[in-house]
């Protein structure tokens, strides 16, 4: 089977991660979208994470009703940071019968050089891109395993999310109903 994997801290999840993973699923070859939690992104700041198992919960109520999306917390068993190229190396020798191809958003594919063996996963997985409002131009675009998806222009921001719920302000419309109301349940950020 051909999946897709969409990494992130899913910090929270929101409609703009759901809406790309629909996109992938519906105008690629992919037949799956796994969503992975990385419990912490070399790239990033560790600052306003949540508990990685509190957002694996969140990405699971976000797609419960969608057979094919999926949450995986593979990244939880491996040393930390997790690299992609790692993760991948671990997927496709555990899970040989399928084929992993990378969804990444456009602003990503600029600083795609800078992460670990990315030329390893060019070369054996290939990268499903969507775009990104002001992202940099990549001179990856024309690569052959790297193919740009038509997807809606998203600009939503799980900073902007985490702020209005820190405010008590109402985050309705910008993450499902079932993420919200763990989020209340389990006063996640606060």
């Amino acid at each position: 089977m051909d999946i897709g994997l969409y990494f992130g801290s899913f910090n929270p999840i929101h409609v703009g991660h759901l809406i790309i993973a629909n996109t992938m699923l519906e105008n690629t070859e992919i037949e799956e979208v796994w969503f992975v939690v990385s419990p912490q992104n070399p790239l990033k700041k560790r600052s306003n994470l949540e508990h990685e198992f509190d957002r694996f919960d969140l990405v699971q109520a976000a797609i419960h009703d969608n057979y094919h999306f999926k949450a995986t917390d593979v990244e939880f068993h491996m040393p930390k940071p997790s690299y992609t190229v790692d993760t991948l190396a671990y997927l496709t020798d555990k899970l040989p019968q399928h084929k992993f191809k990378l969804i990444i958003g456009e602003d990503n594919l600029a600083s795609f050089p800078k992460w670990k063996n990315f030329n390893v996963i060019l070369e054996n997985h290939g990268l499903l891109v969507y775009p990104r409002p002001q992202s940099n131009p990549s001179g990856l675009k024309d690569h052959p395993n790297v193919k740009i998806v038509d997807a809606p222009l998203l600009d939503i921001s799980a900073t902007f999310i985490r702020k209005q719920i820190k405010m008590g302000k109402s985050v309705k419309y910008l993450i499902p109903d079932s993420v919200n109301e763990m989020i209340e349940r389990k006063k996640l950020y606060l």
